[in-house]
């Protein structure tokens, strides 16, 4: 293996310093990342999707290497985010839910005392990148650390507080030389126009009223190229889209509706005007990118990855698998994954991959030395990009001791099959993926032998990266009006009256 892979790299460093490609110079190769908020499998044109329209997506993926099986470290954003950027998974990290998550109240299980910001004795992804050299810019949102209360939105002293007490939690100092757009903001919330996200870090006085802030922080971006054209970078394009509130341009929603109104038996399996609209602005950011690449003659020397941070969000579902964020089945974990560049060879790839994998990927792809004792939870699948050989079957892990769209569970698979175990009833479900894949068939009581030995595992695997685990509450009645999350019983309790 080790041979192999030496192979691989050996492949894509001649590209490099051949000094045959296009009259590239001989500096390492950039890294551009773009991780796109609740983009499921299904949403871009190269995976599923016939309603959306994305070109310059669909023009990547045909260039590089598309993967069918990839994985999200986890089906929300927070602990997923955490685990793309330090190679472990969120139930190694103890971050293993959305910052600050919801409070709970009379639930079955208590959540475990976890986790809101990543430890800073890690060396995350970009700070590896800076000890080769990399410039290192940030731009979008990054949700690792706690968000005001919602009473202390307008209330400078309250935010002030929180800036001040996860100062050492901020993209600047997770190894990001600049920083546009990431701070404590879980998502844009009513700030997705001009000119409410200028109140972002660093877009004071940015955007006009033409634009979303998928544009603004491609702006940023695309100057940040400019800047560091003759240095080696290394850009990570953390998108606020498509999470909600889904709204797109007014003019591309009229667009789409539009598309809507002309082909009313398309059977378009996706027909909100608005997500069609972000996604547009999604692709044409994309577009822009690579063609600024183009511009200053690095395309060709840039490894560029498209992927999301969980399943899909909103009003509508991708179709091709079941459930959605947050979700313990396929549609809450399942993600695009593109990767293109020198040496990779174009095609799609069934070999199934995890977010945590791009760490050491990343660094194997320019040459720079692994750090096995950080991205203990990844695999350096650079072989499979270059064709050489397939990946190993292995083992996935999820892990979610909380309440949100589900109760608490842990998840794996293992040869195929997956198996979820619920903490607060005990219940276990087992899929055969290879042959249901939309995990239609339970079947967990047709071999309790097998299901027991599926729970082994994953159990093992829990007490082997030290999981919290989420306990009975004795305190809870299954009498009570009312039990539920925070959010929920306020909505609750304002019905009451009615």
């Amino acid at each position: 293996m080790k041979t192999l892979i030496f192979s691989a790299r050996f492949a894509v460093l001649a590209l490099f310093f051949s000094g045959q490609v296009a009259g590239q110079d001989l500096r390492r190769p950039n890294v551009v990342v773009f991780l796109v908020d609740d983009l499921g499998s299904g949403e871009v044109g190269c995976y599923a999707s016939k309603f959306h329209e994305t070109p310059n997506i669909d023009a990547l993926a045909a260039k590089g290497m598309r993967f069918t099986q990839a994985y999200s470290g986890s089906t929300l954003c927070s602990p997923s985010r955490a685990a793309l950027l330090t190679g472990r998974s969120p139930a190694r990290l103890h971050l293993t839910d959305w910052i600050p998550g919801q409070k709970q109240i009379n639930r079955k299980t208590i959540t475990p005392d976890w986790q809101t910001y990543m430890d800073q004795e890690r060396v995350l992804l970009p700070e590896a990148m800076q000890e080769q050299d990399y410039a290192t810019g940030f731009f979008g949102k990054w949700h690792l650390i706690p968000r005001p209360r919602p009473q202390d939105q307008g209330n400078r002293s309250a935010l002030a507080k929180i800036a001040s007490k996860y100062a050492d939690h901020t993209p600047e100092r997770h190894g990001f030389d600049e920083n546009f757009g990431g701070d404590h903001s879980p998502n844009q919330g009513g700030n997705f126009f001009f000119p409410a996200y200028q109140e972002f870090p660093n877009l004071d006085g940015k955007g006009s009223e033409d634009q979303c802030l998928t544009d603004v922080l491609t702006d940023c971006a695309i100057d940040f190229i400019n800047r560091k054209q003759e240095e080696s970078f290394f850009l990570y394009l953390s998108y606020y889209t498509v999470h909600t509130p889904i709204t797109g341009k007014p003019r591309y929603v009229a667009k789409y509706r539009k598309k809507l109104a002309d082909n009313p038996n398309a059977g378009y399996y996706m027909k909100n005007p608005n997500k069609a609209a972000m996604i547009q602005s999604l692709d044409e950011s994309v577009g822009r990118v690579i063609a600024k690449l183009k511009e200053i003659n690095q395309l060709d020397n840039t490894l560029l990855v498209f992927t999301g941070d969980n399943g899909s969000q909103g009003d509508e579902f991708v179709p091709n698998f079941r459930g959605n964020k947050g979700t313990a089945y396929e549609g809450g974990t399942r993600v695009p994954l593109i990767m293109a560049g020198p040496g990779i060879q174009p095609g799609i790839s069934d070999v199934p991959t995890i977010a945590m994998d791009l760490y050491p990927t990343i660094l194997s792809y320019i040459n720079a030395p692994l750090k096995p004792e950080e991205h203990l939870d990844g695999v350096d699948i650079l072989p499979v990009l270059q064709g050489k050989v397939p990946a190993s079957d292995r083992l996935l892990f999820w892990h979610y001791p909380h309440y949100d769209e589900t109760t608490p569970y842990s998840s794996a698979i293992i040869d195929g099959w997956k198996v979820i175990r619920y903490w607060d009833d005990g219940k276990v479900e087992v899929y055969n993926l290879n042959k249901d894949p939309m995990e239609k068939t339970d079947l967990a009581g047709s071999d309790p032998e097998y299901t027991q030995a599926l729970v082994k595992v994953l159990e093992d695997y829990l007490l082997d990266v030290d999981a919290q685990f989420a306990h009975p509450n004795p305190a809870y009645d299954p009498n009570a009006e009312f039990s539920g999350g925070v959010r929920d019983f306020i909505k609750w309790k304002a019905n009451q009256g009615k």
